[in-house]
C-alpha cells in the first residue's frame, strides 16, 4: 500500500511537471483555457503536434517510475559562476543563464526574460517534486527593468505563476505566450495582460524586435485533467543584433520544424537549445531531445552559436547532473563542431556576442 501511495504521488507530480501520460486528461471534454476553431494542430479540445506521438499511458509511466536506473544527484550542483548583476540596458546582445530553462536576453536596449522560474521546486506542490539544486543565476532583486516575458509552455519547470505575477506587479512587462496560457497566467493575477498567439503568429516588442511563435514537438499540462489544452511553442526573435532562436522543450521528430526556421528566417545568430531531461530515451524521445539531437538542431537551423539550457538545476529524469554537458561534448566532437560554438550554460554564466 505504501508503494502504491508513493507511485500515485510520483505519477501525479510527473504528469504535471513534465511527465508523459494522458490517461486522466481524457476525462475532460471541454477546454477551460481556450475555445477556438479547429486547425491542423487543434481538434477543438486539445492541441497536438501533427504526425508526432502524443500520449503515453499509465502502464508506461509506471514502467519508468518503477524500473530504477536513475543516476544519483548531489543535493547541490553549484555553478562556478557567481550570480550576475546585469547592466540596466545593452545595445548589443547579452545572454545570462538564470537556471534550467530560464534566460535573460538583453538586446537592442530591451530586456527579455524567457520562462523565468525562481521557485524552489518545479512542481504543483511545495512538499514534493523536483527541488532546485542551485540558486538562480540572477537574484530577482538584481533583474534590470524587464520589458517582455516570453513563456514557451505551461509545465511547472517553465511557467512559475507566482513569479510571473510578481514580474507584472514590479516591472509591468509585455507577456507573450501561446494560445490558452493567458488564462493560466491570469489565475495568478487577473490583471495580467497576455499577448497570446498561435504558431505562425508574432508580437512587436519595440526597438525593431519582433517575436515569432513557431512549432515545437512537445505537450502541456498544469494538472491531471488539462493535458494539451494550452499550446506550446518555440520562439524566434528578429532583432537589430540578428535572429535568435529559442526552444524551451522539444523532441526532434523528423527535424522538419527546425529546417523550416532556417528557410523562413535564415540561419540564426544564436540558438538557445535544451540539452537535458532525456533519459530513458524510450519514454522521453518524443518530447525532449538529447544532446546529440540538440547538435542536430543546431546544424539544421544553421546557427552561428548555440547555448545549452534545461539541465543541471532540477532533477527531472534519469540522467545524472553532469551527464548532459558531458554528452554534449561527445556529440560535438563526433559532429566535428568546435566546442566553443555550443556551450552548456550554467547558472550565472554570461554570453556576449
Amino acid at each position: 500500500m505504501k508503494n502504491r501511495g508513493f507511485l500515485k504521488l510520483a505519477s501525479a507530480v510527473t504528469v504535471m511537471t513534465l511527465g508523459g501520460v494522458g490517461y486522466a486528461a481524457h476525462r475532460r471534454s471541454r477546454n477551460p483555457y481556450y475555445q477556438g476553431p479547429v486547425s491542423d494542430h487543434f481538434d477543438g479540445v486539445r492541441f497536438f503536434s501533427p504526425g508526432q506521438p502524443q500520449d503515453k499511458d499509465v502502464a508506461e509511466l509506471a514502467r519508468w517510475q518503477l524500473a530504477g536506473g536513475r543516476e544519483a544527484w548531489p543535493a547541490r550542483v553549484p555553478s562556478p559562476f557567481p550570480q550576475d548583476t546585469p547592466p540596466e540596458r545593452v545595445e548589443g546582445l547579452r545572454v545570462v543563464h538564470i537556471g534550467h530553462a530560464s534566460l535573460l536576453i538583453q538586446v537592442a536596449g530591451r530586456n527579455i526574460l524567457i520562462d523565468p522560474v525562481y521557485a524552489k521546486r518545479a512542481s504543483p506542490v511545495g512538499f514534493a517534486g523536483p527541488k532546485r539544486a542551485n540558486p538562480p543565476g540572477i537574484a530577482f532583486a538584481a533583474l534590470p527593468p524587464i520589458d517582455a516575458v516570453l513563456v514557451t509552455h505551461n509545465h511547472y519547470d517553465h511557467l512559475d505563476g507566482p513569479i510571473l505575477a510578481r514580474l507584472w506587479a514590479e516591472h509591468a512587462p509585455t507577456f507573450v505566450a501561446p494560445l490558452g496560457n493567458d488564462a493560466i497566467l491570469r489565475s495568478y493575477d487577473a490583471t495580467i495582460p497576455v499577448e497570446t498567439r498561435d504558431w505562425g503568429g508574432s508580437v512587436d516588442l519595440g526597438a525593431e524586435i519582433t517575436v515569432h511563435l513557431v512549432p515545437a514537438y512537445h505537450w502541456s499540462a498544469r494538472g491531471v485533467n488539462d493535458r494539451r489544452m494550452a499550446l506550446w511553442c518555440a520562439f524566434v526573435l528578429t532583432t537589430p543584433a540578428g535572429v535568435l532562436y529559442h526552444v524551451g522543450d522539444t523532441g526532434y521528430g523528423d527535424g522538419a520544424i527546425f529546417r523550416a526556421v532556417r528557410e523562413r528566417f535564415g540561419g540564426p545568430r544564436l540558438a538557445t537549445l535544451p540539452i537535458g531531461a532525456y533519459e530513458p530515451r524510450w519514454f522521453m524521445q518524443a518530447q525532449h531531445v538529447n544532446p546529440e539531437e540538440a547538435v542536430r538542431i543546431f546544424r539544421d537551423v544553421g546557427a552561428a552559436q548555440a547555448l545549452g539550457h534545461h539541465w543541471g538545476t532540477f532533477r527531472l529524469t534519469n540522467e545524472g547532473a553532469e551527464a548532459p554537458a558531458e554528452a554534449l561534448g561527445t556529440a560535438l566532437g563526433e559532429a566535428g563542431v568546435p566546442a566553443e560554438r555550443f556551450l552548456a550554460l550554467r547558472p550565472g554564466q554570461v554570453w556576449e556576442g
